[in-house]
């Protein structure tokens, strides 16, 4: 671990790591294969999935066949799957929830005025599941349920296959058990540019969902505007405030679990400096930070925006109430960030590189759209007919003006 000095350089590449996560020359690459993806549709896929994933397929395979499906159970323990049913339970409980809070507004009054909302699930949202590294099983439930909850009617999963083409059994049965409608064998800036453009095999969606490298970020980030997104995710993150209070087995084993995951990030913000030289001894990577008291632990937290944040002190939901920038927090001993990744209730992707300043985790909402529905009586219209006819004028907008004007003179 790494000590640095809460208002030197070290620190402030924190503050500042999203811009330091850009690369220019992925930049150019990804720009590459979305333009051949949209020009040259499933050959281009069937290519970049031979070149990154060593895998041939053809047009036909690139879509995960029912047989394919039916026969990943058989690697499947019946434990797993009551296990799986667990978390299920968990994740769909906490979203039903959330999805009581999307009520529609509505105004009304005495002259003739109604405002509504209309809100609606989206059409079809496509999910990416990374299986480069490792299969993020987890990801699948976590990205399906709020999607299904939300009433999506179309969920298209996109993940890399092996080498011999197939998906990872697991997978494949947490994606059949929660009615996933398609499951394609296509990973990477390929998977994400065909689900935007949309293919001969492989129909477009509306929004992507999900986490990836650096090259599926990218390509989210480039093909904004065509299609939907849910936020730039990039490696995971964790920062831990503790104090002299706090259990130091506990604070290294999350320290360390955070750095499983390719670039992982942790950071320890603490006010004991016993603990600071405990963890530094026993803990390889990562960043320690020194402060004072908590309220500067709370202000560099802040600063720092993590994904996950645990507060490991005797007091955490005091320091909670302070924190503004942060995925997810976890409160307490018996709250480890490996609790959210797989099983607490909420999804497990959420914002990183500083972006929970102003990204959420996911949410109902992220499969919902809005339309506002205005409702006004010719009464209610000549009450604020002036001022519209003013303003309207002021931008220049004769004709604007005009089309409140001639509702009073025809």
């Amino acid at each position: 671990m790494k000590i640095i000095q809460k208002d030197g350089s070290g620190a402030q590449k924190l503050y500042d790591r999203y811009s330091a996560n850009h690369k220019p020359h992925i930049e150019e690459k990804v720009r590459k294969i979305i333009q051949d993806v949209k020009v040259n549709g499933d050959a281009a896929v069937i290519r970049y999935t031979k070149k990154f994933d060593g895998a041939q397929l053809e047009a036909k395979d690139l879509k995960c066949a029912e047989s394919e499906i039916s026969s990943a159970f058989q690697n499947i323990t019946s434990d797993f799957i009551s296990d799986l049913k667990q978390i299920i339970n968990n994740v769909t409980l906490f979203y039903k929830k959330q999805e009581v809070k999307l009520k529609p507004c509505r105004v009304k009054d005495a002259e003739g005025i109604l405002l509504t909302e209309n809100i609606l699930p989206l059409d079809s949202v496509g999910i990416y599941i990374p299986a480069g590294t490792a299969p993020l099983v987890s990801t699948v439930y976590m990205t399906v349920i709020p999607a299904k909850v939300a009433g999506v009617k179309r969920v298209v999963i996109c993940t890399p296959p092996d080498k011999n083409g197939h998906i990872n059994p697991y997978i494949l049965a947490v994606a059949n058990l929660l009615k996933v409608n398609e499951i394609y064998k296509v990973g990477g800036a390929q998977a994400i540019a065909a689900m935007a453009y949309g293919t001969k095999h492989i129909q477009k969606v509306d929004k992507i969902i999900g986490p990836g490298n650096m090259f599926v970020t990218e390509a989210k980030r480039q093909l904004f505007g065509s299609v939907g997104i849910d936020m730039l995710a990039g490696p995971s993150e964790l920062v831990v405030i503790a104090n002299r209070s706090s259990n130091p087995e506990y604070v290294i084993a999350d320290l360390e679990a955070q750095m499983e995951h390719l670039g992982g990030l942790s950071i320890l913000i603490t006010n004991s400096k016993q603990l600071l030289k405990t963890v530094r001894e026993r803990v390889a990577g990562g960043y320690g930070i020194y402060v004072k008291n908590m309220d500067e632990a709370v202000d560099i937290a802040n600063k720092v925006a993590p994904e996950h944040l645990q507060v490991l002190t005797n007091n955490p939901r005091s320091i909670a109430a302070k924190i503004r920038n942060a995925g997810a927090i976890f409160l307490g001993p018996y709250s480890p960030t490996a609790l959210g990744d797989y099983g607490a209730g909420p999804s497990h992707v959420l914002p990183t590189l500083g972006t929970a300043k102003f990204f959420s985790g996911i949410c109902t909402s992220d499969f919902t759209k809005t339309s506002h529905v205005v409702s006004y009586s010719k009464k209610a219209l000549e009450k604020i007919r002036l001022p519209i006819e003013k303003v309207a004028l002021i931008e220049g907008l004769k004709k604007h003006s005009d089309s409140i004007h001639v509702r009073f003179t025809h």
